[in-house]
């Protein structure tokens, strides 16, 4: 089996899967895991109030995305620069 067939024969699954369950559903415990993280961050001892808390991961998990979006453009414009 070729690779593009292998992707195709994936993509099929994945799509009738949906089909039959909701793909927030799905993903549920992950989410929860990963959002779970930044909490731990910056609480670990989970001595802060829940309010700080939140408010103190909702900024660590921008922080975590600006990174990941300085990365991605960084890398687009070595990219570029590469063709």
């Amino acid at each position: 089996m070729s690779p593009a067939e292998a992707a195709a024969r994936g993509r099929i699954g994945a799509y009738a899967q949906q089909s039959r369950n909701d793909p927030r559903d799905m993903t549920r415990n992950a989410r929860v895991a990963f959002l779970a993280r930044f909490e731990r961050e910056v609480d670990p001892d989970q001595v802060l109030a829940p309010a700080e808390r939140e408010r103190r991961a909702l900024a660590a998990r921008k922080a975590f995305f600006a990174r990941l979006a300085l990365a991605s453009a960084r890398a687009r414009r070595r990219r570029k620069q590469s063709t």
